[in-house]
C-alpha cells in the first residue's frame, strides 16, 4: 500500500520535474498528445503540448479520451526509479516484456517520441523517487 502511494506522489511531481529540464522540453517540442500514464493502481490523464505537461489529472474521468496508455505495477515503477535500476527494470519496453507494464492504444505517438517518454518517465531517478 505504501509503494502505491509513493508511486502516485512521484507521478504527480512529473510536470514540475519536466519544467526544470529545458533540453527535454526541447526534445518534445513537436509532440502534442493526450495519454494515460501511471501505475496499474492509479493512472493520470496527461496532456502534453509542445513537450510540456500542461494538464495532469487522476484517472478515471468519464468520457475523457487518450491516444495511448502506458501503465506499470507500483513495484515496477519503484524498481525503474532506482538510481541504477537492475537489468530488466531499467527500460520501459523491458518492463512491458516482463509483463510488469502494458502499452495500449495507438502507440504511434509513443514510439515516434520513445526517447522523450523514456527520459520523462525516468526523471524521478535523479530526484529521489519512490522508495
Amino acid at each position: 500500500m505504501r509503494a502505491e502511494a509513493d508511486v502516485t506522489q512521484t507521478f504527480a511531481r512529473l510536470p514540475e520535474l519536466l519544467d526544470r529540464d529545458v533540453a527535454l522540453i526541447h526534445r518534445g517540442r513537436f509532440l502534442d498528445a493526450d495519454c494515460l500514464l501511471g501505475s496499474t493502481v492509479q493512472s493520470f490523464h496527461v496532456a502534453i503540448r509542445s513537450g510540456r505537461i500542461v494538464d495532469m489529472v487522476p484517472a478515471p474521468i468519464l468520457m475523457r479520451s487518450w491516444r495511448f496508455a502506458y501503465r506499470a505495477t507500483p513495484q515496477a515503477w519503484t524498481a525503474f526509479w532506482e538510481p541504477v535500476p537492475k537489468a530488466g527494470w531499467h527500460d520501459l519496453l523491458s518492463l512491458t516484456k516482463r509483463g510488469e507494464a502494458a502499452l495500449e492504444g495507438d502507440i504511434q505517438p509513443f514510439m515516434t517520441n520513445l526517447q522523450y517518454f523514456k527520459d520523462v518517465l525516468a526523471l524521478p531517478r535523479s530526484q529521489g523517487a519512490a522508495s
